[in-house]
């Protein structure tokens, strides 16, 4: 009988962005996409992803969860892919949300973690959300805890596609885009989790993405949407 699992994720822990980087991406997206319905779907309403039990030790309370401070250059990326040359969204998205979804805490430190998710991102800073993706993190102690259980966690993607209100943003305006370049993607597929003594499980996962492509470049991570958007 598999064990219902105890299990941190990457994906759904912290679900705020800054508020001055939310100011950033809501006026690119305004600005990229001439459409108040893609800014109204991507930063309106609650998170409806699914969020995983408690992780295995509990999180302090009364202070964020992870730091948007950036990772030491030094520190590596330990098991964290580097990002893939690819100047598709979709495709580029997949690949972001598979990386988002899995770590290892046996040979992957906290600092090597977010150094590893940065590598992803936009240089240009005007279009990075850093603190939607490193609040993705949880805290040290409960990295700390995490290794001590030996717990991991690989990813698979079924499906990404382009929310409806990004095509229909497009499709009034196809010109528009080519401001920023960013596109919107909202990435399915299921998440499988692993600690000591055969501890483990899955479930299912969902995530939208603000992936910039600009033309002849490769495609970066912008930031990831406070809710998932179909």
């Amino acid at each position: 009988m598999r064990k219902r699992f105890p299990a941190f994720s990457l994906s759904s822990y912290g679900t705020s962005w800054s508020a001055n980087r939310r100011i950033a991406i809501v006026a690119a997206a305004v600005a990229a996409l001439l459409a108040i319905a893609v800014v109204v779907a991507l930063l309106t309403g609650d998170r409806n992803g699914h969020q995983l039990p408690a992780a295995t030790a509990p999180a302090p309370t009364g202070s964020p969860i992870a730091s948007a401070a950036a990772p030491k250059p030094s520190s590596g990326s330990g098991s964290v892919p580097k990002p893939p040359q690819i100047a598709e969204p979709v495709a580029y998205a997949k690949a972001a949300a598979r990386m988002l979804w899995s770590y290892d805490t046996r040979d992957t430190s906290r600092d090597q973690q977010l150094a590893g998710m940065r590598a992803w991102m936009t240089t240009e800073t005007k279009y990075a959300d850093w603190a939607s993706v490193s609040s993705q993190v949880p805290d040290p102690l409960l990295w700390s805890r995490m290794a001590d259980q030996d717990q991991h966690a690989t990813a698979g993607v079924t499906e990404g596609h382009y929310p409806s209100a990004f095509k229909q943003a497009l499709a009034d305006d196809p010109s528009a885009i080519t401001e920023a370049y960013i596109y919107v993607v909202t990435v399915n597929g299921k998440q499988t989790l692993s600690w000591k003594k055969g501890g483990g499980g899955a479930e299912e996962r969902a995530v939208t993405l603000a992936v910039q492509c600009r033309p002849n470049h490769d495609c970066t991570l912008g930031a990831i949407a406070p809710s998932v958007t179909q």
